[in-house]
């Protein structure tokens, strides 16, 4: 049997809707582990009698541990599994966060969230190849974007903790949260999550395996023990890197990569300095706090948004989204604004710029077919980390040189501008590549041009 057609002839059912649930808990576990530093940084600030100038190191510490870690275990992923290198990364993230809490300096701090960024590397690029991989291509984008939304969702508790929590416990209660978190749900992914149906038909010996999960996939179908499958997909493994950049990927694949840069560099920018910001704006820590949360809110509700706008509109609603983004990012650096008014253009800022990562994730998660989908997916994320390294060390150059609030955020707002303008490039070449605007048609066209070239 046609496996291809057996994942794109589901309804979407208690199998789908059980991959999203469990998909969206491994991201909200990484969601909270990207945005927890942020929060906590300006009590370290004041509890160890450091500056702003000194922190970009540990600001950024998870980003070089991505950038070092995402080639590898997006190949990892490819080689041996999605499932397992989701589970020992949630892990291995889980258990470097708890160990934060018992940190006495910048610098133990700044080596556990290094080795906090290379257990994430576990969980991204794979969990968006699972997804791209269980999931039927008419509807494959917005679960991936829905799926997504965990990282805003998740991205919003250290503020909820640092507003509650932390005034009676510590900084530190930030890192018992979300280590406590994160090792629960790898407990939960090593014993609910699926494995890759595509990925283990390409593999002798786990028949056994794919027949169970065929079966949980396709209830309305019946299966015996001779049932086999075939796929439309190359089996060779040891792709090189340049697969890539071939068959009018190369294009596509280094726009991708711009858009990634723009994107995270505003992201962690907002996520790791803008509680420092508020708190010098006169807003009090806990007040900071809950206007920065509307931040990832705002990101969830664009996620939602990126779900049914991109199946429609593909990387151009990415475009127009960053630049609706450039003047809203502006708009924060004006004075004088209450919380609540502040609180709304995050929202927006939110909405924009995660809502773009969002559609930019889905975008990475079609575009590249299965023998190399990690292994594409793995190595975009670490070309991103450029932008999510650059993010917090521009913020700390630039608050220590103590420039003002409007010219930090006018980098910024250039830097989204840049973003939009290599979506719209990207849609283009995209359209041209594929032949359409909607992601579900482009990954199929691609997966099949690629397994004959191949």
């Amino acid at each position: 049997m046609d496996l291809g057609r057996l994942i794109d002839g589901q309804r979407f059912g208690r199998f789908n809707l059980n991959l999203l649930i469990w998909s969206f808990l491994a991201t909200f576990a990484d969601g909270f582990e990207i945005s927890a530093i942020g929060f906590a940084t300006p009590s370290i600030m004041r509890e160890w009698h450091v500056d702003a100038a000194s922190l970009g190191p540990m600001l950024s510490a998870s980003f070089v541990g991505n950038m070092i870690g995402l080639p590898i275990f997006g190949a990892i992923g490819d080689r041996y599994g999605r499932k397992p290198a989701i589970v020992f990364g949630c892990f291995l993230f889980g258990l470097s966060t708890l160990a934060v809490v018992g940190a006495h300096s910048v610098w133990q701090v700044t080596i556990l969230r290094f080795i906090t960024g290379l257990g994430m590397c576990g969980l991204l690029p794979n969990i968006i190849a699972l997804s791209s991989e269980l999931a039927p291509g008419r509807f494959r984008a917005r679960l991936i974007t829905l799926m997504f939304m965990g990282i805003t969702a998740g991205s919003s508790m250290p503020g909820l903790v640092a507003t509650w929590a932390v005034p009676m416990w510590g900084w530190r209660a930030i890192f018992w949260a979300g280590g406590g978190i994160a090792i629960v749900v790898a407990a939960l992914l090593a014993v609910a999550l699926p494995e890759s149906v595509r990925f283990l038909a390409m593999r002798p010996g786990r028949e056994r395996d794919l027949l169970a999960t065929v079966r949980k996939m396709r209830p309305d179908l019946s299966f015996d023990a001779a049932s086999r499958f075939s796929i439309v997909a190359p089996t060779h493994t040891g792709v090189p890197v340049g697969a890539i950049f071939r068959d009018g990927l190369a294009p596509v694949t280094l726009l991708l990569w711009l858009c990634m840069i723009a994107t995270l560099l505003a992201n962690f920018f907002i996520g790791s300095w803008m509680p420092t910001l508020f708190e010098a704006k006169g807003f009090t820590p806990p007040d900071a706090a809950f206007a920065v949360t509307w931040y990832h809110l705002g990101g969830t509700l664009g996620g939602l948004a990126m779900s049914f706008l991109l199946d429609r509109y593909g990387c151009l609603a990415i475009g127009w989204m960053m630049v609706v983004a450039a003047p809203a990012i502006l708009g924060v650096s004006l004075p004088g604004l209450s919380l609540g008014v502040e609180s709304a253009l995050l929202t927006l800022v939110g909405f924009t710029v995660l809502g773009g990562q969002f559609g930019l994730n889905a975008v990475t998660g079609v575009v590249y077919p299965t023998a190399f989908r990690s292994l594409g997916i793995g190595i975009a994320l670490a070309v991103g980390r450029i932008g999510s390294i650059s993010g917090p060390n521009i913020g700390a150059a630039m608050i220590g040189a103590k420039l003002p609030l409007w010219s930090l955020l006018a980098t910024i707002a250039v830097d989204v501008g840049v973003g939009a303008i290599a979506a719209f490039a990207l849609g283009w070449f995209a359209k041209k590549r594929f032949g359409s605007w909607r992601l579900g048609e482009a990954a199929d066209a691609d997966a099949a041009s690629l397994a004959t070239a191949d």
